[in-house]
């Protein structure tokens, strides 16, 4: 409970020190962009926390390509 508690806190620790900065400057687009990352990684960080099931993202890189390759080495053999 603590460690979420503290990724929470962390989170809007770095959202109070780049968000003025974004204001002022009137970078709505990334300010956007800043805070779809900021959320992922904060649910990332939370679901680690909690030793959740989290996939990596290579799998699903070789997922898509095996076939592929497959067929590639099968036809150079």
């Amino acid at each position: 409970m603590w460690i979420i508690i503290m990724i929470l806190l962390i989170s809007l620790l770095i959202a109070l020190v780049e968000v003025p900065y974004l204001r002022r400057n009137a970078m709505k687009k990334e300010m956007l962009v800043f805070f779809i990352l900021l959320v992922v990684g904060t649910g990332l960080g939370i679901a680690e926390s909690l030793e959740a099931n989290i996939p990596n993202p290579l799998d699903w890189i070789t997922f898509v390509y095996k076939p592929f390759s497959d067929f590639i080495f099968g036809t150079v053999e």
